[in-house]
């Protein structure tokens, strides 16, 4: 191998991702968004927490979602992780026209490394998963999968966090 071969090692960064679907094959999509993800040359799934059936909210008037948590390493910025997540929520039918409606797939970046960021299309932490005890329970859950520190803070906020009695076990992942 002669040095022109040689590629520069890139810091990765550790990335938590929320995912969530309440139409039609609701573990499918769950299932082919982690695949798709999983394949993008940049991105290495390293932790998915159990599968939750959860009351909605905001919009109640549509049925129970299935939500779960992937934690991801990357080298890709937060803004190209987001374009990432965009983009297979596309090859999966996301429309967006109702405001917390319906959808086969939604990928939120939850966090990513240490970065705080507020831009119009990206803010990091998630600004509101702190209230969202369907984003809480996962998210948590593949924290302690690898001993994050962060899952001490967020046990916190999920005592507080309404909503829990809607977020039950529906498949043990690990």
């Amino acid at each position: 191998m002669n040095d022109g071969d040689m590629q520069p090692a890139e810091a990765c960064e550790r990335a938590y991702i929320g995912l969530g679907s309440n139409i039609g094959d609701r573990e499918r999509f769950l299932t082919e968004a982690v695949r798709l993800l999983q394949e993008h040359l940049l991105i290495r799934v390293t932790g998915q927490s159990s599968l939750y059936e959860t009351d909605p909210v905001g919009n109640t008037d549509q049925g129970p979602f299935l939500n779960m948590a992937i934690e991801v390493t990357t080298t890709l910025s937060p803004e190209q992780l987001l374009e990432q997540l965009m983009e297979t929520e596309r090859q999966l039918g996301r429309v967006r026209d109702i405001r917390w409606g319906p959808r086969t797939i939604d990928l939120d970046m939850l966090m990513y490394g240490d970065v705080r960021r507020q831009l119009p299309e990206l803010t990091l932490p998630h600004p509101r998963m702190h209230e969202r005890a369907f984003v809480l329970i996962p998210l948590i859950e593949v924290l302690e999968l690898h001993h994050q520190p962060q899952a001490a803070p967020l046990r916190a906020f999920l005592e507080r966090a309404e909503g829990k009695e809607g977020v039950t076990l529906w498949k043990k992942m690990q």
